[in-house]
């Protein structure tokens, strides 16, 4: 299939260098700046280095437009695409977008005579490589099944893609899987900070945790995270402890309370990230800012978005 990625970002890229590589689809690649787009071109994809290029890729055809940028610009370039495309085009945002804002986006995209498709996507970094779990929402279930075959690619190897509803669905159950990553990590760091603060100074923190990986009831891959980091970094010198917050927990947080629903972990693992943010920090949100960098190529010193 003929798609187009807008957004070269470390997820946005990944998605693109997947595609093209498959040989499987044409990949046209749209960025601000010129730099991600000739990196892409080297793994098979199509420069358009304007929206116009872009455009004339398509040019009859159904146009099928990916964007994956900041929550906070989404919603307006998306409106911007619907203005260029031709009618019935499908937009994919694939960012990690508030459900509520993405349910008001749908209409702006319907009434333009256009389709949207929200994909919340996981996987982090490694993507690419393990393949992309992708979480969808769609308002007409024919509609995404024109995109399916590029899921299919992104999801291989170990990844998988499921469309769980109506418009914001997939950005909902994102959201929500952010938030219990929140509460995971935080949990895994308080442990860790039990460890290295606790009555016994010569425990080894890389091998606890390369240990609780051997089927322990926790074993996962935040835990081999932690190990990799800690068998790296034992006192994690290198790491400030600073956490940022992205917004999804702050967002699953006020739906939880419109719907009445007490999430009192996660909560807690909200506010230590922002406190974080004030100077109070530990060993524990030194574990937590050292994860995000694993999985996420966050900087150690808690820039960029979880």
């Amino acid at each position: 299939m003929k798609i187009a990625i807008h957004g070269l970002g470390r997820m946005g890229m990944q998605i693109a260098r997947k595609l093209a590589e498959s040989g499987d689809h044409e990949v046209i690649v749209h960025n601000r700046s010129k730099e991600p787009i000739d990196l892409a071109v080297t793994y098979g994809a199509v420069a358009a280095y304007s929206s116009e290029d872009v455009v004339a890729a398509f040019k009859d055809e159904r146009a099928i437009v990916w964007v994956m940028l900041p929550a906070e610009i989404t919603d307006a370039v998306v409106v911007d695409w619907t203005s260029k495309l031709p009618q019935d085009s499908i937009v994919i945002n694939g960012g990690n977008s508030d459900f509520r804002q993405t349910k008001l986006l749908n209409e702006k995209v319907k009434a333009a005579g256009c389709h949207l498709i929200d994909i919340g996507v996981s996987g982090g970094v490694w993507g690419y490589q393990n393949g992309f779990p992708l979480m969808c929402g769609s308002d007409d279930e024919t509609v995404f099944q024109e995109i399916e075959s590029a899921l299919k690619t992104l999801a291989q190897p170990g990844g998988m893609y499921k469309r769980f509803g109506e418009s914001g669905a997939g950005h909902y159950v994102k959201m929500v899987h952010n938030a219990i990553e929140y509460g995971m990590m935080q949990s895994l760091g308080e442990g860790f900070r039990m460890l290295h603060d606790g009555p016994y100074k010569s425990i080894d923190l890389a091998g606890a945790a390369d240990l609780w990986q051997h089927h322990s009831v926790i074993t996962s891959w935040l835990t081999e995270l932690s190990r990799d980091a800690l068998a790296e970094d034992p006192e994690l010198s290198t790491v400030s402890g600073y956490v940022a917050e992205s917004g999804e927990a702050r967002w699953t947080l006020e739906a939880a309370k419109e719907l009445g629903i007490d999430l009192p972990a996660i909560q807690s693992a909200f506010d230590v990230r922002l406190a974080s943010q004030n100077g109070e920090t530990n060993f524990a949100t030194k574990v937590v800012a050292a994860q995000r960098n694993k999985f996420g190529g966050h900087n150690l010193n808690g820039e960029g978005r979880a």
